[in-house]
């Protein structure tokens, strides 16, 4: 980063950390316990909400909403429901929200489900009270600033931490680009955690949404900027539960106290990261949400131990400290026990089956999705050094044209070593007089031949003896 850019950026973190200790946060009141949700009734009316809007899920929508929407209309309160929320919400489900809610002339809010609904019913209630902004226009910090219909959060995945956070992410379906709507008034009034709700969970969306909440407990505690005591006290709290409950939870899905752990260290780790923030995990994340519709607890599990690794010794001692904290490992120095935990997270991991890498980025049918959206075509193996993640440069305008019978002899990388400097389908090289599979005289883009190597840095051909990365 240039030396003003990144002078320009501290001076923002700084003014925004002091900024954030004025603001007058909030969390929701807890209401927790097996059978908890039978108190909704109670919560709805002391709100005075007399017709409430359901927003779930499909699957959720079958299985868990109805025993909730019959005790809603047993106390004589009515209920709409909207189950059509998918992972990775869009602005146009978040219309169809709007749209039905104002039909229906209803006055509350009712989120049951992972963080996308709750996402959803946020973006939703933003445009009730936003008519004339669009969710594009009210991207960004405290572009709201009303207050939203009664809003109750019944998470039934431990690992958003949407019911206490003020952030609603959306995705633009016509651009994949994703929207983060953040404002103090999109906390919900009420987070009603209930174990019950998340016993019949998937084993493997148990393992991803908990790894989503480990993600951001530690980006939380290892943030630089904006935090606090609390922040540090909830990030160090939420890990350790999760390294303690995280592995009970998936191997036996009936296990309430583990699952009642969970959901509390997801709140926490909520808290957590609404004050002090997430990092690249998180930036990685959206993007691949948005592109790939990714599923944002897996890209944070496969991502969290390989930028925690990039980041080096700038996180050491705090990583060695949720080492202690963790009993991962409570001896030698910073070093080796921040090298301990980031193993403890790739051995987590691999327990609950979680891939190394992510896959769907050299599915075909992906590429030709990139490409229909104007996005690189990643469906091909591409070249790139792992340097680029923090030092990336605009891609060339020329591109392989591989022929169908070539052999596979390229080297695919991973996830993580994937920018736009290398989209998959190499956009720097012609061809290079050294590699003799290639027609003669095709040349090199780059120039860079035996006596340029050093403007070949980024990407290589493995037959070349020439293009050696830098």
């Amino acid at each position: 980063m240039k030396p003003m850019k990144r002078l320009c950026c501290r001076a923002y973190q700084t003014v925004f950390d002091l900024g954030s200790r004025v603001l007058p946060w909030r969390k929701p009141e807890i209401v927790s316990g097996a059978g908890s949700t039978a108190k909704i009734p109670e919560l709805l009316r002391g709100c005075g909400v007399k017709k409430v809007m359901i927003v779930s899920g499909r699957h959720t929508g079958a299985v868990l909403v109805p025993p909730i929407r019959a005790q809603i209309e047993a106390a004589g309160l009515s209920a709409v429901h909207f189950d059509g929320v998918r992972a990775n919400p869009t602005i146009s489900v978040i219309e169809q929200v709007r749209e039905m809610y104002l039909t229906e002339g209803c006055d509350g809010f009712l989120a049951v489900g992972g963080g996308s609904p709750m996402d959803t019913a946020k973006a939703a209630a933003a445009r009730i009270v936003r008519p004339n902004r669009t969710v594009e226009q009210m991207t960004g910090l405290f572009k709201v600033m009303h207050a939203l219909p009664p809003f109750i959060a019944v998470p039934t995945t431990a690992g958003s931490g949407s019911e206490t956070t003020i952030a609603a992410v959306i995705t633009n379906e016509k651009t994949r680009h994703k929207h983060a709507i953040m404002d103090l008034c999109l906390v919900p009034r009420y987070a009603v955690l209930d174990a019950a709700l998340t016993e019949d969970l998937p084993p493997d969306t148990t393992a991803q949404t908990g790894m989503d909440a480990l993600t951001h407990a530690v980006e939380a505690y290892v943030s630089v900027h904006c935090t606090t005591k609390e922040t540090d006290r909830c990030a160090e709290e939420a890990t350790a539960a999760i390294f303690r409950c995280l592995d009970r939870a998936y191997t036996d899905g009936h296990d309430l106290e583990a699952r009642q752990e969970m959901l509390l260290a997801s709140f926490k780790a909520g808290v957590a990261f609404t004050r002090a923030g997430v990092g690249n995990v998180h930036a990685i994340a959206h993007t691949l949400g948005g592109l790939y519709n990714t599923a944002h607890g897996l890209a944070n599990a496969v991502i969290l131990p390989i930028v925690l690794t990039d980041y080096g010794a700038a996180v050491e001692e705090k990583l060695a400290r949720l080492a202690e904290i963790t009993g991962t490992k409570t001896t030698g120095t910073a070093r080796e026990k921040s090298g301990a935990f980031i193993s403890a997270i790739r051995a987590m991991n691999e327990r609950m089956g979680i891939p190394e890498h992510l896959d769907v980025i050299g599915h075909p049918a992906n590429g030709r999705l990139g490409a229909a959206r104007g996005k690189p075509d990643l469906s091909r193996p591409g070249f790139v050094r792992r340097g680029t993640l923090r030092r990336s440069h605009p891609p060339g305008r020329r591109q392989i044209k591989r022929k169908a019978s070539e052999p596979a002899r390229f080297r695919r990388f991973r996830l993580w070593e994937i920018t736009e400097a290398g989209s998959g389908s190499c956009r720097t090289w012609r061809g290079c007089r050294a590699d003799k599979t290639l027609p003669p005289g095709s040349g090199c883009a780059r120039r860079a031949c035996r006596d340029r190597r050093p403007t070949c840095r980024r990407i290589r051909f493995p037959g070349c003896s020439s293009c050696i990365p830098g």
